[in-house]
């Protein structure tokens, strides 16, 4: 299954956990911690989008979602009028 998002292609990153143990004597805790490789994958849902007039199924990264939210509350709000 790709993970891969439909919009900003935001997709699989490799790298390390690592642990930071306290304690150690002569600040070897470097040496000590272990290291692990693992895969971040991005936070993706199913989401409807509307383009033209048509409702499209796409998966989106939780970072787009919220940027589509927030440009069509600020399309459909009212302007804000300024008292004179």
């Amino acid at each position: 299954m790709v993970v891969v998002c439909d919009k900003c292609g935001k997709g699989k990153l490799n790298g390390l956990t690592h642990k930071h143990h306290r304690g150690v004597a002569g600040g070897r805790w470097k040496q000590k911690a272990p290291k692990v490789k693992r895969i971040f994958k991005p936070n993706l849902k199913n989401y409807w989008v509307e383009e033209g007039g048509k409702r499209t199924k796409m998966r989106l990264c939780t970072k787009c979602i919220k940027r589509i939210k927030f440009d069509t509350a600020k399309i459909s709000s009212p302007p804000t009028s300024l008292p004179a």
